[in-house]
């Protein structure tokens, strides 16, 4: 391995940057976590909720699902966005320093 990308690897700038990257891969998977098995044991747990009608044809069930699924294409927006402005240019910043 080359010396500059050893350097860049034990640099405090990567590691930084590491653990940025897990924390906030691991508040995304839970919060999303969460929120799917949330509606999953709502579902378990509390079918009655769910049954009552919002509509002439339609439960809460039927728009707790669909929250479920907007609330996961947000937070991956809010991920792919965070990845764009922070870690992005994080990234391109060591790769500058590893040549």
């Amino acid at each position: 391995m080359k010396q500059a990308a050893r350097q860049v690897l034990d640099s405090p700038a990567f590691k930084r940057m590491v653990v940025r990257q897990w924390t906030a891969s691991i508040v995304f998977t839970t919060a999303l976590f969460a929120i799917y098995y949330g509606y999953i044991a709502l579902v378990a747990l509390d079918k009655a909720l769910l049954a009552r009608r919002v509509g002439e044809a339609t439960t809460l069930g039927i728009p707790a699902g669909v929250a479920v699924i907007i609330a996961s294409w947000a937070l991956t927006a809010v991920y792919v966005l965070w990845a764009n402005r922070a870690h992005d240019s994080d990234v391109r910043h060591l790769k500058n320093q590893a040549r």
